[in-house]
This record gives C-alpha cells, structure tokens and sequence, in this order.
C-alpha cells in the first residue's frame, strides 16, 4: 500500500492532479456535485440539486455558462439585486479541476426569536463553503448551516435581552433558570461560580455546536441522500452589535478599517495543526492503520538509514531533534510535503471542515476524518465600539482568492478600488470584489492563467464577499 501512496504524492507533488482524484470516497461519483445527474454512484438522490447561490438569479443558460472552464466568467450580483447591507459579491470556476464550480455562498437576514414567538432579534450571516472531491456537502451547508446556529440561538434568545448579565450557570428543561433548593434551616447563598461565563462566549459556543451539529448531520443524511465530499466553512455572524467571524479550514477573512488590516481567521493546514495530528497518532496508533508514522521527519527514510541517527519532531516538540532510525520509522509520514502541498495521510491538504466521512487513504481502508476536525475558531469584532466609514468593509474569500495573493495587497486593492467609485453607487462592493477576483484569477495566455508579473493566477475556484461595516449602522 505504502507504494501507492508513495505514487499518489509524487503525481500529486507534480502539482498536476486534480483535488477529487486524490481524494478518494468511497461512494464515488460526484453525487449531488455531477453536472446532469440526478443521483450519485449509489443510486442515491442529491440532498440539493447543483446550483449556484439564489441571490445570482441564474437562468439555466448562464448556469451553463458559468461551467466554462476556457473562458472563466466572472459571475456578479445583478444590477437591482441588493444583498444586505449592500454586500458585493463575485465567482469565478476553476481551470478544469473540477466540471463544476466546488465553492458554495450564501448571505442572508434571519430572525432570532423566543419559543413564544414574541421577541425576534435580527441576525445577518454570511458564509463561503469551499468544497473539494465533489460539491454535496459545500451546498448542503450552505442552505443549512445558517439555520442551525439561528435555532441554537433561540433556545438562549430569552439570555440575549439582557446582554450585560452572565448567563444562569443552570437551566431547567424549559430553559428558564435553574435555583437549586435550599436546605432547612440553611440560608441559600447567591451562585458564586469559579468561572464567570460571559453572553458573547455562550454564542461562540452556540457557533461552534452548530458546526457539530451540521456536519453530524452530512453523515446522517448520506445513509438516504447523496451527499459528495467535503468541505471548508467560513461564516460571518452579525448579532447584537457584534461581528463572530467562525472558520474551519483554509478559507480567509480581514477587516479594512481606517486602511488597516484586522485579521480574523487563521487557516487550518496539516503544518499549522500538525501537533493536534500527531497527538492523535500518538494517542491512538490503530488510526494510522499501521501504514503511518506519527512522527515528521525532513524527508523520507531509507532502508538503508537504519540506525543512524536523524533530525525528527513529535507531537510535543515545535523545534527539531536527532533520533536513532528504527524500522518503525520506515512508514510513510502522517504528515508529508510542505506549505500547499502538505497533506495528511497523502490525501487532504486540510485539517478542519465538514463532511469527508467516507474520505479514505487511497487504496486502503484507512479513514482519514478521525484526523479532520468540524469545530471552527471563533473571532469577535465589537462593531459598537468601532466607527466606520463607506470604505471599511470585511472580505471573506476562499482559498483560491488568497493563494495569489497576500491580506496587504488584498487591502491595497479594495481600498484604491474604493476610492474611485462613487460612494452613492449601491454596486461600488460588487464591482470591487469583481476586481479582486480578476486580480487572482489573471488573463488567459499560452501558458495558461497569468498575472501581470507573469506567474501563475489562481486554478481554483474563487468566492469573493464585501461586506461594508457601515451597513450595520446604517440599519440602527
């Protein structure tokens, strides 16, 4: 088995393979992600058909347009079509990895409200969902996921209009606040916990549960639907005066304010969680199949290296060491390659999403998801604190927009691009996430998609947001 690995990376270090071929399901198939198939490999129907976000307003022949690998049309909002907050918005296909554009979108203003129904809060949630090895899981989260956290929110609404108080330690079945009895002739004392819990880390974790929540329900459902691949989550959350930015996986979001950039993700790759990976490797070896090393080593061991004594790095270490060669340490490392083309188990270039159950070593029976992790990092940017102007907005993109690209050019973009619109224009945020996109993408030449230095643009699919802050105060 350790040979085909060994042949998967060295295609997949060529740099030439597509992401589904090297990540194998074992349905196979694209299942809801197939362009004209109306069930996947195993006889299944698509949770979702395939489509792209409702807020474009594709007829069927711009949805077939928008497949066009050669040309790679920039999909944009609709001139009249107005997102909250006046949020921009723009998509481009892939070169030809994928038939079909992987990456979801969706953006939308929902309500909070009581069991009782008489007390609503609004909420705004923006979301990109980067899929890979098929688009099933990236659509069925973004149709659901913002759902989930809304009716998690509503189970603590009745805590919301009182944000300045901690939340009861205790609640009954009913949800009201638990007071344990006091015993005769003892007086009660009021709660003084060990740890005060604050409104905004409860709906973190309302975030964070939702997540859970939301990729149990990927493997749930795959049992009558079909549901392909996997995919990475990034969510913005608008409640209460305050922004909760949740990400699992590689995908981006900054805040320019003032010109300034506010970073509130960070990406999660095999090299940036490679301890969390290890530890569990460590803790449990029967997931390595015993075809894996937990331990990272500079390069592959040769037979012939035994004994001898090279530079290693265990779970516990962020620096390196020599260690004596043991045969033990001739299997294929957990983690292998570097930078983009690191990958856990030869397979993922990804630590942390949602779906991927059936995701397996190639040719193997080994499953990588024990590895994955669904719960997102949480950020919180206070917007009651901050004043904003038309130019200060979040930018939320998908991997193929950052790969090309760093946050500072990204700001530089935006904010030159701001600044020659006209402030009263409501498409001013759309057409500049279509000039960041092209900026990523590049233009077609003989050696394939370039940028203006020449290098290589982005292949991969591209999802662009511009949300302007100020949109939240125009609203209060």
């Amino acid at each position: 088995m350790i040979s085909k690995v060994k042949s998967a990376m060295s295609s997949l270090v060529g740099g030439m393979m597509p992401h589904h071929h090297h990540n194998q399901h074992s349905g196979g198939g694209s299942g809801g992600g197939g362009a004209g198939q109306t069930h996947g490999a195993d006889g299944l129907p698509p949770r979702f058909p395939y489509g792209r976000p409702d807020f474009l307003e594709l007829t069927p022949e711009l949805l077939q347009y928008s497949t066009e690998h050669a040309s790679r049309p920039v999909l944009t909002l609709k001139r009249g079509c107005r997102l909250p907050w006046g949020t921009g918005y723009a998509e481009v296909i892939n070169a030809g990895k994928s038939m079909l554009n992987e990456d979801q979108a969706s953006c939308e203003k929902l309500f909070v409200k009581k069991p009782s129904g008489k007390h609503r809060i609004p909420i705004h949630f923006w979301g990109v969902f980067d899929g890979h090895a098929g688009s099933g899981a990236a659509i069925m989260a973004s149709k659901l996921l913002s759902r989930l956290i809304r009716d998690r929110l509503g189970e603590i609404c009745h805590l919301m209009e009182n944000p300045d108080s901690a939340p009861p330690i205790c609640l009954t079945k009913n949800g009201s606040p638990y007071e344990a009895e006091s015993k005769k002739g003892v007086t009660q004392e009021p709660e003084d916990p060990d740890k005060v819990v604050s409104l905004e880390s409860l709906v973190m974790g309302v975030i964070e549960t939702a997540f859970k929540q939301m990729d149990d329900l990927i493997e749930k459902e795959k049992t009558s639907y079909a549901i392909s691949g996997g995919c990475c989550a990034l969510a913005a959350i608008q409640l209460m005066g305050k922004l909760y930015v949740a990400n699992a996986g590689d995908s981006r979001a900054i805040i320019i304010r003032n010109s300034e950039v506010i970073p509130m993700t960070n990406e999660f790759t095999p090299e940036s969680e490679r301890q969390r990976l290890q530890y569990l490797g460590f803790l449990r070896p029967e997931l390595l199949g015993n075809e894996f090393t937990h331990i990272e080593f500079p390069r592959r061991i040769q037979y012939g290296e035994l004994g001898k004594k090279m530079l290693y790095r265990d779970y516990s270490m962020t620096g390196w060491a020599y260690k004596t060669i043991v045969e033990e340490d001739l299997k294929f490392p957990l983690i292998y390659g570097e930078g983009k083309k690191a990958r856990v188990m030869a397979t993922i270039g990804v630590t942390r999403g949602l779906g991927d159950h059936d995701l397996k070593v190639y040719s193997s029976n080994i499953y990588i998801k024990p590895f994955l992790s669904c719960v997102p990092e949480v950020k919180v940017y206070n917007m009651d604190e901050n004043k904003h102007g038309p130019d200060d907005v979040l930018i939320m993109g998908s991997d193929g927009l950052w790969d090309v690209t760093t946050d500072k050019d990204v700001a530089d973009a935006v904010c030159a691009y701001l600044s020659c619109c006209d402030q009263s224009d409501p498409m001013r945020y759309t057409m500049a996430a279509q000039d960041l996109l092209m900026r990523s993408r590049g233009v077609l030449k003989e050696r394939g998609w370039r940028l203006p230095n020449d290098r290589l643009g982005s292949g991969d699919d591209i999802t662009v947001f511009i949300v302007p802050l100020a949109g939240y105060e125009s609203e209060t």
